[in-house]
């Protein structure tokens, strides 16, 4: 699959993981967020101030993600999941197309998008403010790259079925998918 001018994907067998709702998990999702904030100081894809948080969270704990985050230890069965290595600030639109899996950062930090990029994000460089190597609580590459396979996996992203839409019975809609 051709990303860029230069890049293609490969093909792997590594597994596809099927998102699920997050719910809160550690109750440090406050601290979380107002450490993204003070690090990125605004979208890291645009440059535009005034943003959501973005946390990779699915499938985290079942996962072992948490072995590429260092900036927290876990010795006392604390989850790695609030890490601000595992967030990055993202406008609320960004925010969306990320958590559906149809924008993403592949291993060189540049933006890929799995969708019509109707505000010109392919090949954009994920800001420096949140992966300079010196501050220990830099985005971790290895979260980024593994995020950025199950997108491609995903292809065009995976419908998010968290919204009633009137008239439609979403539990018969969700239970016909083929995961279901």
């Amino acid at each position: 699959m051709l990303i860029d001018a230069n890049e293609w994907v490969t093909v792997t067998d590594e597994r596809w993981v099927q998102r699920l709702i997050s719910f809160n998990v550690s109750g440090q999702e406050d601290a979380f967020k107002t450490g993204i904030r003070q690090r990125d100081g605004r979208c890291v894809i645009s440059g535009i101030v005034n943003t959501a948080t973005r946390i990779v969270r699915e499938n985290w704990t079942s996962g072992d993600t948490g072995r590429w985050i260092t900036d927290i230890d876990d010795t006392n069965g604390v989850s790695k999941i609030n890490s601000l290595r595992n967030g990055m600030l993202l406008r609320r639109d960004f925010y969306n197309d990320f958590d559906q899996c149809l924008i993403s950062v592949n291993p060189d930090f540049k933006v890929v998008v799995f969708d019509e990029d109707m505000d010109g994000l392919v090949g954009r460089v994920l800001d420096p403010v949140c992966r300079d190597p010196n501050n220990v609580h830099h985005v971790t590459g290895e979260l980024l790259k593994w995020y950025f396979r199950q997108s491609n996996m995903r292809g065009v992203g995976e419908p998010i079925f968290e919204h009633d839409f009137a008239g439609e019975d979403m539990i018969k809609m969700i239970s016909m998918e083929r995961r279901a």
